[in-house]
């Protein structure tokens, strides 16, 4: 079993948001996967099925980003998913707007979302697929990651959902290390 953890927060002010970047990619693989997200529990709003051939559930924390990790812990222990099986992704400002890229592990970076992941999950060793939103330009960060994004910036938004799909999908089929090799940009 895989579980796929996608960040944001839960609300209808937030839906369009850069912070629910993470949201946005697990309900495209949702709808590429035709796994629908109706379930609640956990702390989430998640859905199982297969997709690249894996046994899999999408989930949606439904806790505000900065206790993410309450749904992540739950779901883990829920459905026993090692945490080099539990892909967490979210939106990360030090990556350009267009930008994906996947890690094995390592530090949240300053995100307080993957800082209550590594609390709650007591481990920073877990893969992530983060989904670049730049940098603001004249605000302060909190403001610019609760903004929605702007017409141009959608524009660039739905290519990275489909690579970011893509690469959720190489990921349960061959591993991160394949994931990172083929999506992560070479600098």
């Amino acid at each position: 079993m895989f579980l796929i953890l996608g960040l944001g927060n839960p609300g209808p002010q937030y839906v369009l948001t850069r912070h629910n970047a993470g949201f946005r990619v697990i309900d495209h693989v949702s709808s590429v996967a035709k796994i629908p997200l109706y379930k609640t529990g956990c702390h989430a709003f998640w859905g199982a099925g297969i997709f690249a051939g894996r046994q899999v559930v999408l989930a949606k924390p439904m806790t505000f980003m900065n206790n993410s990790g309450l749904a992540a812990a739950a779901l883990r222990r829920r459905f026993g998913v090692e945490p080099a099986r539990l892909l967490a992704v979210y939106d990360d400002m030090d990556l350009p707007l267009g930008t994906i890229r996947l890690r094995p592990g390592g530090g949240s970076g300053g995100h307080k979302g993957m800082d209550s992941l590594i609390f709650h999950l007591q481990t920073d060793r877990f893969p992530r697929l983060r989904i670049g939103i730049g940098r603001p330009q004249n605000s302060d960060a909190i403001d610019y990651v609760l903004e929605a994004f702007t017409a141009e910036e959608e524009a660039v938004l739905g290519p990275v959902l489909q690579a970011a799909t893509r690469a959720v999908e190489v990921f349960l089929a061959e591993g991160i290390e394949a994931a990172m090799n083929r999506f992560n940009q070479k600098k």
